[in-house]
């Protein structure tokens, strides 16, 4: 037994032969997922591959050295080892040939053939939109972050994010202040926590019913190359990304190219032309992505059957809108006395019905500029003193 030499033991009826098939693939060196997609489709089921000849494995278009690793059972072994650890740290082994594996992700070009999963793995069949951006954003960009991950995840659609500094953490505390589960796609193992001070925002993540997802191995640390790649993950479980923040040459632009390249929708915040952090969301807006300032603009672009399930879900002033209406920083946020514009736009707003856009700019015409009325209404929303309805409609929330 395995116990005698101090290693793990893995009891036999643990294993699944087929998920242990594709994650003993993924750990052949040499292999990547399009050429171990290929193999698989050749067989009747994944688990053929343990029992291959060698001239068979080598029929699978396997270069030699892989085809001698997997013949000479190493594979296997390492599969059986990543299994273990695993089992031990609680995460899910979600390969290809599972039925938890999302659909939209199988439309990608190279879907990752195993994923490792913390947390709740049936989020991965919910529609999603992923929010990305710089890793140094301004005040302004953070905010949009929160407010958008806060009223997307408030209408029931999961927020994914890859949990880097930045745009990322505040999307997904955005999704924490709604009281919804969030999806964190990392570049490392799903054990390591990259960057460390987020190691809270992960325990939050788990805790509220997220998860978090990598198709690296256990154990594997951050490296440059690894965020590229699973840049691919986010926009592919997702319907869509919307990009706040970002610089001409930051990595969320590899993202947002993912993203058009797998045919989904592609969204950008409009940030000051003066700013470096525009670029990229100025620049996609002049290419043709949706010019996005609020959930309304990502909604109306939704399908309309993936409308009609998540606003079935909507109650009139459900306990989880008021959660999503005031975004909180760890504290419970003062309400100090408005002044200057938000006070103006706040006098005229109700709290017992709504009003519409052009009705607020009609209000407040002799006061105020249409830019102001905007800005207010932004600041007043974020503040949790506003909430914006269906059709570019505001009331007061208190």
């Amino acid at each position: 037994m395995a116990a005698a030499t101090g290693e793990i033991d893995v009891a036999p009826v643990e294993l699944d032969e087929d998920r242990l098939a594709w994650l003993a693939l993924t750990l052949t060196p040499g292999l990547g997922p399009r050429r171990i997609l290929e193999a698989m489709r050749q067989l009747n089921a994944a688990s053929e591959v343990f029992a291959l000849s060698l001239t068979g494995l080598e029929a699978l278009r396997f270069p030699a050295h892989v085809a001698q690793f997997l013949f000479e059972g190493k594979a296997r072994a390492a599969a059986e080892k990543e299994w273990a650890l695993a089992l031990g740290h609680g995460v899910e082994i979600v390969t290809l040939g599972c039925a938890a594996y999302p659909e939209r992700l199988k439309e990608i070009y190279d879907p990752p053939p195993v994923m490792w999963v913390r947390g709740n793995v049936g989020l991965l069949a919910r529609p999603s939109i992923a929010i990305v951006g710089t890793r140094k954003p301004t005040p302004y960009g953070t905010g949009i972050a929160e407010m958008m991950g806060r009223d997307l995840s408030a209408r029931g659609m999961l927020v994914v994010s890859g949990m880097a500094r930045g745009i990322d953490t505040y999307a997904h505390k955005g999704a924490l202040a709604a009281g919804k589960p969030t999806l964190a796609v990392w570049g490392t193992g799903a054990d390591v926590i990259y960057p460390k001070e987020n190691k809270k925002l992960a325990e939050d993540i788990l805790a509220l019913g997220g998860a978090i997802v990598s198709e690296l191995p256990l154990g594997t640390f951050p490296a440059p190359q690894n965020f590229p790649r699973r840049n691919r993950i986010l926009s592919g479980v997702s319907l869509g990304v919307v990009v706040v923040e970002a610089s001409e040459n930051s990595g969320t632009r590899v993202t947002a190219r993912c993203a058009a390249d797998q045919g989904r929708d592609v969204y950008a915040v409009p940030g000051n032309v003066t700013s470096k952090n525009s670029w990229t969301p100025n620049t996609l807006i002049k290419q043709g992505a949706q010019l996005t300032a609020t959930w309304e603009d990502v909604w109306e672009t939704l399908p309309s059957q993936v409308r009609i399930e998540l606003e079935s879900g909507w109650g009139y002033e459900s306990k989880s809108d008021a959660d999503a209406s005031s975004v909180s920083d760890g504290v419970n946020r003062v309400q100090l006395p408005l002044r200057g514009r938000e006070a103006i736009v706040f006098d005229v707003l109700r709290q017992d019905a709504a009003l519409q856009m052009d009705e607020i700019l009609d209000l407040t015409e002799s006061q105020l500029s249409s830019a102001e009325v905007f800005t207010a209404l932004f600041e007043l929303e974020l503040a949790g003193r506003i909430r914006s309805l269906p059709g570019k409609n505001f009331v007061r929330h208190f």
